[in-house]
């Protein structure tokens, strides 16, 4: 795999959602039903990231395989009140075929540096955790609940 990592543009809408659906799929199978998973739709989720990508407060990244789009981060300032960071990875997904690839160590690095930054992670997502635990996060105890689809589920604070 040739890897790039880039600033996204607003001609990537489409690929980053794409991305998005598919990585859902993959990523939280075990969490929500397959019926919702099955009925997200990338041209709705286009939209959503048309509107991120023309904000000045989002910084969103793309991975790329040559061409195509297999991974995607973004990141703030922050989207809560009181920070623990700088920083807030606000989402990283990567499609399963480019997973060990390297594309999410480059696109965390692209986003966040290597300095102080949170994130919000599903309480149960042991490769997600892994992964951030890799790069210096560790939960500090921060809690809440987010809807995803139909269901309600745990989330955690991680901190570097």
């Amino acid at each position: 795999m040739s890897l790039t990592v880039r600033p996204a543009r607003a001609s990537d809408a489409t690929g980053i959602a794409a991305v998005h659906v598919q990585s859902w799929r993959e990523t939280y199978a075990h969490l929500v039903p397959a019926g919702f998973l099955a009925g997200l739709d990338v041209g709705e989720r286009t939209a959503g990231w048309a509107r991120i990508l023309d904000d000045d407060v989002t910084d969103v990244l793309v991975a790329l395989d040559t061409e195509r789009i297999v991974g995607w981060a973004s990141a703030s300032a922050g989207r809560d009140r009181l920070r623990p960071a700088p920083r807030e990875l606000e989402g990283i997904y990567v499609v399963a075929a480019a997973h060990g690839s390297g594309a999410g160590r480059l696109l965390l690095d692209a986003a966040i540096g290597d300095g102080p930054a949170y994130l919000w992670m599903a309480d149960d997502n042991p490769r997600a955790e892994a992964f951030y635990r890799r790069h210096g996060f560790a939960r500090d105890g921060a809690a809440k609940e987010e809807s995803l689809g139909p269901v309600v589920l745990p989330v955690v604070r991680l901190v570097r």
